[in-house]
């Protein structure tokens, strides 16, 4: 055995111990609201396909049209020979979306927010990050190598202190709109004037507000008519909008600045031509079927209600939903339990969230259906996951 196998097993025997190993689990099916795997057919409540467009046929033709003309590949980064048509051409149509000067594409949600960050800030500047915030905000804050403050989980008051106290050359407030393993929304509008009353850029990840909040489905900052005082805005093309990828909403200057400087756009290749292909058709579908959304809330409206039934804690927020049971084993067994009953829901231990908080993630889809919704909060019923 190697030294490096050697040092994986003694880490791999340390995580299971703790319930805290993971393993992969691959689908036998598209992803969809019903799925197999392990030869099981599962109602699936553990996507971020918040619309149902991963597998929609206008989303699947787009993507296809353009794998004909374009191929597979790009074969190098956009600053080579891997741009495309179809990079421009999604780029501006999110640009129109977001009501944004410019929009810049990255690889994932993860990548542009390890290039975002350390492109804006570096020595001698300060970023100040939600408690919660996701991991790729929290990598590229480190990143950075810029101060790092941390601010105690939507705590505004805390945050104007920290801005207030604070002496840096730049100042850059970083926060999820919606949290994703919460399902809580941020104080955008609060955080905002904090911001302006003390000299800071915001950064915002929407994520998984995308698709989801805003009245053509464009995140939280639409939804509070803030896009114009927000900086920058992050969303992703992988979780409503059904494909892969991710993109920066925010000015044209901010934007040729990424091109130059974010090394996660710089050094990697572009994204395949036919996921901006799938991306622009879905963004279609989410401005043009008002709808699809109008379904998704009411599925949100109703697991939320079940769940107050049970006597958990549940508003109607976003489509995340944690049902949190404590300790890695608790989780692990529920989601067992869950799953035995036709209901596919993972369950979420540290480090992704805090210790003693480990949980079940639900998160609901405009595809599921009134029976699906109620299987789920029958199932939690019947396998004893309520207050107490």
């Amino acid at each position: 055995m190697s030294l490096a196998s050697a040092w994986a097993r003694e880490d791999l025997d340390a995580l299971s111990a703790r319930g805290l190993r993971r393993y992969l689990e691959p689908l036998d099916s598209p992803q969809g609201p019903v799925v197999r795997v392990g030869g099981e057919t599962l109602v699936n409540f553990s996507s971020n396909d918040y619309l149902g467009l991963a597998g929609s046929p206008s989303v699947r033709a787009a993507a296809i049209a353009a794998l004909e003309r374009y191929g597979t590949g790009t074969g190098a980064s956009r600053l080579v020979v891997g741009d495309t048509t179809a990079h421009h051409r999604l780029e501006a149509r999110l640009a129109a979306f977001e009501r944004a000067e410019a929009v810049l594409l990255f690889n994932s949600g993860y990548a542009a927010n390890t290039g975002i960050v350390p492109a804006l800030v570096g020595p001698g500047d300060a970023v100040f990050s939600d408690a919660l915030n996701h991991a790729s905000l929290v990598d590229g804050c480190r990143l950075s190598r810029a101060r790092v403050v941390v601010y105690p989980h939507a705590d505004v008051e805390a945050l104007t202190r920290a801005l207030a106290d604070t002496p840096a050359r730049r100042k850059l407030v970083v926060t999820d709109t919606v949290f994703s393993m919460d399902g809580d929304v941020a104080p955008l509008r609060e955080i905002v004037e904090a911001c302006e009353a003390h000299g800071a850029a915001l950064m915002v990840d929407e994520a998984h507000a995308t698709g989801v909040l805003g009245a053509r489905g464009a995140g939280l900052c639409e939804e509070l008519g803030l896009e114009a005082r927000v900086d920058l805005r992050m969303g992703t093309l992988s979780k409503a909008l059904g494909g892969m990828g991710a993109y920066v909403a925010t000015s044209r200057a901010v934007a040729d600045l990424l091109v130059s400087r974010a090394r996660p756009f710089v050094f990697s290749t572009a994204l395949p031509a036919a996921l901006c292909a799938a991306a622009e058709a879905a963004v279609d579908v989410v401005e043009g079927d008002p709808d699809l959304r109008a379904r998704l809330w009411r599925n949100i409206r109703r697991f939320a209600a079940g769940l107050r039934e049970l006597g958990l804690h549940a508003e109607a927020r976003s489509a995340v939903f944690p049902v949190i049971l404590g300790e890695p084993g608790r989780a692990l067994d529920a989601a067992r339990r869950l799953r035995e009953a036709g209901v596919l829901v993972k369950a979420i231990r540290p480090p992704t969230v805090p210790e003693g908080t480990s949980r079940l993630r639900f998160c609901l889809s405009a595809a599921h259906t009134v029976g699906h919704v109620d299987l789920a909060l029958d199932a939690l019923r019947r396998v004893g996951v309520h207050h107490g």
